[in-house]
């Protein structure tokens, strides 16, 4: 991503909603305070031309706390960029405001997630299994799922 277009979002972003910023093999990620995670969104994608939500998922970083993250994949057409926010999910049971509202597909890739991890989206218009069946008994993307299965 463009150095320049980075330091404008962060300077936009509201105060105390960055946490930290990290760059790796020329791909930016943004770490956001949960709280401030919808007005992020909404900036990013209505000032700044993240149009597109790509790809939404977890991460498990069992036994540490924060214990999850949600990941968001930003693309901007006009740019060709994509950037990455991560917010670490503090709560328990691990809980986040939905994006459905922001970009109608987070839908599927929230129900995957919560269907995977467990994690809840506020807000969200029909938060159900995706993948398993209503009756699974947890969520196997945890890593304190047993590796081979339950009984």
């Amino acid at each position: 991503m463009d150095r320049e277009i980075l330091e404008k979002i962060c300077n936009r972003l509201p105060n105390g909603s960055i946490l930290k910023r990290e760059r790796f093999r020329d791909q930016d990620t943004i770490y956001i305070e949960q709280s401030f995670l919808l007005d992020v969104m909404r900036i990013l994608r209505d000032e700044f031309g993240f149009k597109y939500l790509t790809d939404l998922t977890a991460l498990d970083h069992y036994p540490k706390f924060p214990r999850f993250e949600v990941v968001y994949h930003l693309w901007c057409h006009e740019r060709s960029e994509l950037l990455r926010i991560k917010v670490p999910v503090k709560s328990d049971p691990p809980e986040v405001d939905s994006v459905v509202s922001i970009w109608s597909t987070a839908n599927w890739h929230e129900r995957e997630c919560f269907d995977m991890f467990g994690i809840k989206f506020k807000g969200h218009p029909d938060l159900r299994r995706i993948l398993l069946w209503e009756g699974f008994d947890g969520h196997p993307l945890r890593k304190d799922y047993p590796v081979e299965g339950k009984e």
